[in-house]
């Protein structure tokens, strides 16, 4: 999949109150830098049940059932969130318009694509979401932002994926006082 990417760790805390992200503020440098780029490519997102709100089983359960970001999302462009619960599509402000996808990855990928309207898709995570799309082998390009927190769980990027062994080529490293920004090139 041309432009596709995997991206882990969410908005880096530096990132997250830059201008690009859709937040007031914020601070400048290789880390809003990474973003701003990364986002100026994006037409369309694709993320899992978990990224979207933390929960699982019927949405009428989900305590967060909206989502992450309130009522204005960073993302300013459609997102399709994988799921097994239908429910039909939740418009927020600023472009932002979430699409619950129970098809599978591949339809979520047709739909993003169509979306995107040439520009790049976004793989957004989580871990199990981007495992999916590694075995399925959509996945050309991975962005990993590592900033030294310790969050104590979670599921193991590479954790579960089936397709391995599979080759990465670094095409961009950098780093700041508070992260390293990974291109790779996934091997097909």
């Amino acid at each position: 999949m041309r432009g596709a990417n995997g991206c882990t760790s969410g908005l880096l805390r530096h990132s997250r109150g830059a201008s690009p992200t859709g937040f007031p503020g914020g601070e400048t440098g290789i880390d809003a830098d990474v973003m701003a780029e990364s986002l100026g490519k994006v037409g369309a997102t694709i993320m899992g049940r978990r990224m979207f709100s933390g929960g699982a089983g019927p949405w009428s359960d989900d305590p967060n059932s909206d989502g992450w970001w309130g009522d204005d999302p960073p993302f300013h462009h459609s997102v399709f969130v994988l799921t097994h619960h239908e429910r039909d599509p939740l418009p927020k402000r600023g472009g932002t318009t979430f699409t619950f996808v129970t098809g599978g990855i591949e339809a979520a990928l047709e739909q993003a694509r169509t979306a995107a309207g040439g520009k790049d898709v976004v793989v957004a995570g989580g871990a199990e979401t981007i495992q999916q799309y590694i075995d399925a082998g959509l996945i050309d390009e991975l962005q990993i932002h590592v900033a030294p927190v310790l969050l104590g769980g979670g599921v193991r990027l590479f954790g579960d994926v089936q397709k391995a062994p599979f080759g990465l080529e670094y095409t961009r490293v950098l780093e700041s006082s508070t992260a390293a920004h990974l291109r790779l090139r996934v091997s097909k």
